[in-house]
């Protein structure tokens, strides 16, 4: 039997992910112009310049481009931890049965389009990539779901976004574990004793951000010279705030209601800005065709929605789940078309799988032409199922009133 979900925790960070879902497609078509007029050089040597402070003892100069991927992305990366410790602590993820299915869909969504990918860049150098169709943009899918408004099930949006949240958290450990360059072990011992520090103080019951804000700083330098990238920095900060299961509000569902804004208006549209600058060329419609471009699209457009069905369907028949409520098979499917829409994690992945600016170039176009193919088909899809629904309610009506009659 379905399960009644509660709402309440979610209202915010939709009212968000709504308007910022339409500020991010705007920031897209704005990269999209400036690069493809005569700016786009210009823009170019704008995000390659370089500024910040260095010394024999403290590097903190950079590019544009790597302080928004590395600096602000780890605000992002932040926000994302936060949500996913707060699901865990009192939301959708925080019982087995309530997590099994949102967790399900994720990994379905997540090893068949990398699998798909696989198979098209098989013992090729673009083979790395294969990381990239496994992303969600929870904003943009969000944003498109919030678009149809009460033509879908209200539960629908809960789950999407408990499965964009999972699907965000495999994405971290793959970034974390596959997409890490060489090691240094002394910086990584100091990002240990810090993380050490922050867990000692939320043990030790010690509430102010600024106590926890402040270490974290020092966390994402030490781990941005370890190695690792450093916006897994932001994902070990938010686990350490401290949290509650009471409706009283805690240190982290402050934090995290200062920085969703900032995150979702200001954060992820100037990512969107620099990262989509793409000059388009008559050689990117012969990238779509390449193993690269075939395996993210296919991977996102056909991946995502297959293996977010199929995993749904073995966790409710095995009985360890159950559906959303007032929702079937077919709206999994519609939900499992927008979460292909990779656009901003499968961007940040695609930068740190190639070291040639030419597959950067592909694998973005592709990654934009899949976004969009996913998006118009998922609204299309889900449009589709409430028009029917629709239908037959009338149908009945009508047959209800000719019985009376």
């Amino acid at each position: 039997m379905a399960q009644a979900i509660n709402l309440k925790p979610f209202r915010d960070f939709f009212r968000s992910e709504q308007i910022g879902g339409i500020i991010l497609i705007f920031s897209v078509f704005v990269s999209l112009s400036i690069a493809n007029s005569p700016l786009g050089e210009d823009f170019a040597d704008l995000l390659s310049l370089k500024f910040g402070y260095s010394s024999a003892n403290l590097d903190l100069e950079y590019s544009l481009a790597q302080w928004i991927n590395d600096g602000l992305m780890a605000i992002f990366f932040l926000l994302i931890g936060l949500e996913i410790k707060r699901e865990i602590i009192e939301g959708e993820l925080s019982s087995p049965r309530k997590a099994a299915m949102p967790i399900f869909a994720a990994l379905g969504g997540m090893f068949l389009p990398a699998g798909i990918y696989f198979i098209f860049n098989s013992n090729l150098e673009t083979i790395s990539g294969w990381g990239i169709p496994m992303a969600t943009d929870i904003a943009f899918a969000l944003g498109v779901l919030s678009l149809l408004g009460k033509r879908v099930p209200a539960s629908l949006k809960v789950f999407l976004a408990a499965l964009a949240i999972v699907d965000d958290l495999g994405a971290i450990l793959v970034i974390a574990i596959f997409y890490t360059s060489e090691l240094h072990w002394e910086q990584l011992l100091y990002s240990a004793g810090i993380l050490a520090l922050l867990i000692s103080m939320n043990y030790l019951g010690v509430k102010r951000l600024f106590f926890y804000i402040i270490p974290g700083l020092f966390l994402w330098y030490f781990i941005h010279h370890s190695g690792i990238h450093a916006t897994i920095a932001g994902v070990l900060l938010a686990l350490t705030i401290p949290s509650n299961p009471i409706k009283r509000t805690s240190p982290l569902e402050h934090l995290e209601h200062m920085i969703v804004r900032p995150v979702n208006f200001l954060i992820m549209p100037i990512f969107a800005l620099a990262n989509t600058n793409i000059r388009f060329e008559s050689k990117m419609l012969d990238g779509l065709t390449s193993p690269l471009g075939l395996g993210i699209i296919f991977g996102l457009v056909l991946g995502k929605p297959l293996g977010v069905t199929f995993f749904s369907w073995i966790a409710v028949k095995s009985g360890i789940a159950s559906l959303p409520s007032r929702s079937n098979w077919k709206h999994i499917f519609g939900l499992g078309l927008l979460a292909g829409i990779g656009f901003t994690m499968s961007i940040f992945i695609a930068l740190l799988s190639f070291n040639d600016p030419d597959f950067d170039i592909e694998a973005k176009f592709s990654i934009l032409v899949a976004s969009v193919l996913a998006g118009v088909s998922g609204f299309i899809f889900l449009n589709a199922l409430n028009k029917k629904r629709k239908k037959r309610i009338r149908k009945a009506r009508l047959s209800s009133k000719r019985s009376i009659a």
